[in-house]
């Protein structure tokens, strides 16, 4: 028998609808008690705390101690990344036209953890990479959304020039650039350090704000403008017209 992980005791863990709905409502990038949590997935809290110690065990989530409360949250990125390919090929399955959510401000622009998901995203990665801002590794398998990313040097000066010093994001395991496979578009959008990083200046500057309580990122029209805008030959940094909310 030939010597590889089990994935079987991971498939088991996610396939389960109640801790899917749990893992689901993390990918928020929010930490929520096993209260909150049981209301989620629809169940007793006693039955939710049994399935958050299973995720624990697992490695899918981190918990935290606050007074008498105990905050759960995804362990990593790499598990939102993970749960975002899930639940595109979940939608691919069913026999229909739209994949993802139907609610249209979650197609547009979305939290996924921690960086920007949506179709505004999905295109800013592709205008990216067809400017050669970023290509993608030279190893590893034909499809671009299971590779790596690399920032070229015009992509670093690009980002300099947006306010973003890649040289001083935090040096981690995690990637600085990935792409993550997008549940409604079925595209690739950027994860990773940068696309973390991006997503905070984007809150910064203005241009948009995260919907309270939920996933839905909210572009003023001017910051959407200004945002799709980045891609075109204009340096934005030389726009008069700073957007605001």
């Amino acid at each position: 028998m030939v010597d590889m992980p089990d994935i079987s005791g991971i498939a088991a863990l996610v396939g389960d609808p109640a801790r899917a709905r749990m893992l689901t409502a993390l990918t928020s990038g929010a930490a929520l008690t096993a209260t909150e949590l049981s209301l989620e997935a629809g169940i007793l809290p006693s039955t939710a705390s049994s399935h958050l110690g299973k995720l624990q065990d697992g490695g899918f989530l981190s918990m935290q101690r606050q007074g008498r409360h105990r905050y759960f949250r995804l362990a990593g990125p790499e598990i939102a990344e993970l749960l975002e390919k899930l639940m595109g090929i979940a939608a691919g399955s069913r026999k229909r036209v739209q994949t993802g959510p139907r609610d249209v401000e979650l197609r547009t622009a979305r939290v996924c953890y921690d960086h920007l998901a949506g179709s505004v995203a999905v295109r800013f990665l592709a205008g990216l990479q067809v400017r050669a801002l970023l290509v993608v590794e030279a190893n590893g398998h034909e499809d671009s959304t299971d590779r790596g990313l690399v920032l070229t040097d015009p992509g670093r000066r690009f980002f300099s020039r947006l306010g973003i010093d890649v040289a001083s994001l935090p040096s981690t395991r995690r990637p600085l650039c990935r792409a993550c496979l997008d549940w409604s578009e079925r595209r690739p959008h950027l994860a990773g350090a940068l696309g973390a990083e991006l997503l905070r200046h984007i809150y910064k500057e203005r241009w948009a704000t995260r919907a309270p309580g939920g996933r839905a990122v909210h572009f003023s029209p001017r910051g959407l403008r200004f945002f799709e805008a980045l891609l075109s030959d204009a340096d934005p940094k030389r726009s008069t017209e700073r957007p605001r909310l």
